[in-house]
């Protein structure tokens, strides 16, 4: 994996964080960034949590129509999906030598603390993702809102930060680091998890075994037919891309039902599961469906094995 330490001289991508202390600083940041896009003909999208869209669309005005309008809260309610799902869907639309212009909020005060890992590795990623690209991703981070270790780890993912000073780069830019910093072993699960042993003859018996103890922790028809479809994906990766077996548990956790599955195979590419499905030819389909299905996606890779962990609510 080779995320840059520090901005390329000529690389077109622009990945900075906006500072924002209140609703003033927030549109003193974010609307000149829309406005200029709008004036120079670029396709604009807003992807941020639902209060803050009506406060950019009102600010915006008559240019509003012009944009395409996303609440964060939904489309990125996984944020392993948001690369694929909403930034890379939005700029794959356009022609890769037309500027794209996006504001992204992935991270706000009321995400947990198990969702905030994969929300810092996702921010993180868009680097990789994104390197080489004629795209601007604009970043908000609320610092009176979210505690200062977050708005660190924010000065680790973006080159570049805007605050009521004005632009400067981050001398702390270091997005690989946060990466490995993130990879952290899963917390243990719960001593009663209900676990299954697997191999290449037993897909049919996950599907059923997963869908079964879904079912009797709560989980509505429909969303276990989601988790089936996800449990049979990370299985039948285990079973082709590590040494044919692996391990499922499932158990109930902060009202949703979680699946893990257990394997010895280690990842190696850090986008896996977060490239679209038509440019993914080298693998990882199975881990993007799962990214699109779940309310949240966990994962550690190391030489000793992999765990992916998804999370689903009724």
């Amino acid at each position: 994996m080779t995320i840059r330490s520090a901005p390329l001289t000529g690389d077109p991508f622009v990945h900075p964080a906006l500072f924002y202390g209140n609703d003033d600083e927030y549109l003193a940041g974010t609307v000149p960034f829309l406005s200029a896009g709008l004036a120079d003909g670029q396709p604009v999208a807003v992807a941020v949590p639902g209060h803050r869209l009506t406060l950019l669309r009102d600010a915006l005005g008559a240019d509003a129509v012009r944009v395409v309008w996303l609440d964060m809260t939904r489309a990125g309610r996984n944020p392993g999906r948001i690369i694929p799902g909403v930034l890379r869907a939005f700029a794959d639309r356009h022609p890769r030598d037309r500027r794209v212009r996006i504001i992204g909020e992935p991270i706000w005060p009321g995400r947990s603390a198990l969702e905030y890992p994969a929300c810092v590795t996702h921010e993180a990623l868009i680097n990789l993702a994104f390197s080489g690209r004629r795209v601007s991703i604009l970043c908000p981070y609320d610092t009176k809102g979210l505690p200062e270790p977050v708005l660190e780890d924010a000065r680790a993912t973006h080159p570049t930060l805007l605050d009521r000073d004005g632009s400067h780069d981050s001398d702390a830019y270091a997005p690989e680091r946060i990466v490995a910093a993130y990879n952290r072993p899963l917390p243990a699960p719960p001593a009663d998890a209900n676990r299954l042993r697997f191999d290449h003859d037993a897909l049919p018996r996950v599907r059923r075994f997963a869908r079964d103890h879904a079912a009797a922790l709560g989980l509505s028809a429909r969303r276990a037919d989601d988790l089936e479809l996800a449990v049979n994906e990370l299985a039948a990766n285990s079973i082709v891309h590590a040494d044919g077996t692996g391990t499922l548990l499932v158990w109930a956790e902060g009202g949703q039902v979680v699946c893990a599955v257990r394997d010895t195979g280690t990842i190696t590419d850090p986008l896996v599961g977060r490239i679209p499905a038509e440019l993914a030819t080298n693998g990882g389909r199975g881990l993007l469906m799962v990214n699109h299905i779940a309310d949240l996606v966990r994962l550690h890779t190391g030489p000793d094995g992999t765990e992916v962990r998804v999370y689903l609510s009724s």
